[in-house]
């Protein structure tokens, strides 16, 4: 897509701007992404972000107009944590890059969560490829260094101390997306600080910031709360579900009410049918859908052709949804002359009090397998892994 900026890139590519890439990434977050980079960027038509904003601006509608109670009863009783918010601060919404029955490239709606994603990064990522290929500056993202920023800050930060604030997270270290807590805190001058450092007294939680105890007062939740449970022996320095005197960035009960729960309540042309596992009607076929737990992140879970003896199998039906499958089309040409499928993440802030989210980047996912998932690609594959899509004419 894009031929013009396609034809440059593949001209102007070469494997030590790739390792540019990756060391300058390394160099601005002072530790090595582990995850895949891809060596290119996705290059998108303006037209088929049209067709992205609409549908996810209907999406957002149709989330808006959810009365409260069935968003509620998406949480399981055991992960219900009190005080929660009118609506989330963040929405992302995962589009694979597929072809119309027509013959045209069109968005469909993979999975949608209101919990964060790699936001810090995806920016440094976008300007890092600038950096490297000056020509993508023409077409970068017309968003101000300074307007996105600020954006974070006031959503993360608010009007508190920043010392006050952290970023929470289970070993953050062993992460794989370190490296963007490492560019948030860069970016935001907070403290990343693991679950099981943080001490409680009372109501008030607090950590250690340069040697002093320092209490906290907002968090910024990295923390997958129905994880904590597959971690054994975790000492946790708190129960998410005590009584605290601390705001969440977000919510953590947005993780559960924003998330494939939603997918069989949205209707638009470029969201695929979907049913619960325990209404998944006789007059479907099967073989024409894919099978998805509720609450799995990062694709964990999912089998691309379930069967009627495995679908028989799941005693908690209602905890998986049948997503009608998509076929993603290979459109984006490496230098080989061979096509990599991609994914595209729209990553939403939505301050307090504000009607709708604000749009501030996206996030690509490059792949020659099955799955839009770096370990299931030939390890000497290209043009596969983590990327940045970049939007212009045709």
């Amino acid at each position: 897509m894009i031929p013009k900026y396609r034809k440059q890139f593949n001209q102007e590519f070469s494997q030590e701007k790739y390792n540019q890439l990756k060391e300058s990434l390394a160099q601005k977050g002072g530790i090595e992404p582990a995850f895949r980079i891809s060596e290119s960027p996705l290059f998108l038509t303006n037209e088929f972000k049209t067709k992205l904003l609409d549908a996810s601006e209907s999406i957002i509608d149709q989330i808006k107009e959810l009365p409260d109670e069935v968003l509620y009863k998406a949480v399981p009783d055991n992960c219900r944590v009190p005080n929660d918010t009118s609506q989330p601060h963040f929405f992302t919404i995962d589009f694979g890059i597929c072809r119309s029955g027509n013959g045209e490239i069109e968005p469909q709606l993979i999975e949608l969560q209101a919990f964060p994603s790699l936001y810090a990064f995806q920016k440094t990522f976008e300007d890092t490829f600038c950096e490297v290929y000056p020509f993508l500056s023409e077409i970068k993202n017309k968003m101000p260094h300074d307007d996105f920023k600020n954006h974070l800050k006031k959503l993360i930060i608010g009007n508190e101390n920043p010392e006050h604030v952290i970023l929470l997270e289970i070993f953050p270290e062993k992460q794989k997306t370190a490296i963007d807590f490492a560019l948030t805190e860069k970016l935001l001058g907070i403290k990343t600080v693991c679950l099981t450092k943080v001490k409680k007294e009372g109501r008030k939680l607090f950590y250690e910031n340069n040697g002093k105890l320092t209490e906290i007062k907002r968090i910024y939740n990295r923390v997958i709360f129905d994880e904590l449970d597959s971690i054994p022996d975790l000492k946790a320095g708190f129960d998410f579900r005590d009584e605290l005197d601390v705001q969440w960035i977000t919510h953590p009960n947005w993780f559960f009410k924003i998330s494939k729960y939603l997918l069989p309540m949205l209707s638009h042309q470029f969201v695929p049918k979907s049913y619960f596992l325990h209404e998944f009607p006789e007059t479907e076929s099967l073989e024409n859908f894919v099978l998805k737990p509720l609450f799995s992140f990062a694709g964990s879970g999912v089998n691309l052709n379930p069967t009627r003896e495995i679908t028989e199998a799941i005693e908690d039906k209602e905890n998986y949804i049948l997503q009608r499958k998509v076929n993603y089309e290979p459109i984006f040409e490496d230098i080989n002359g061979e096509f990599s499928k991609a994914e595209i993440r729209l990553l939403y802030i939505w301050h307090e009090n504000e009607d709708r989210p604000v749009l501030l980047e996206n996030l690509g996912r490059m792949t020659k397998a099955a799955m839009v998932n770096v370990d299931f690609n030939k390890k000497d594959a290209i043009w596969i892994g983590s990327s940045n899509a970049f939007f212009a004419e045709e």
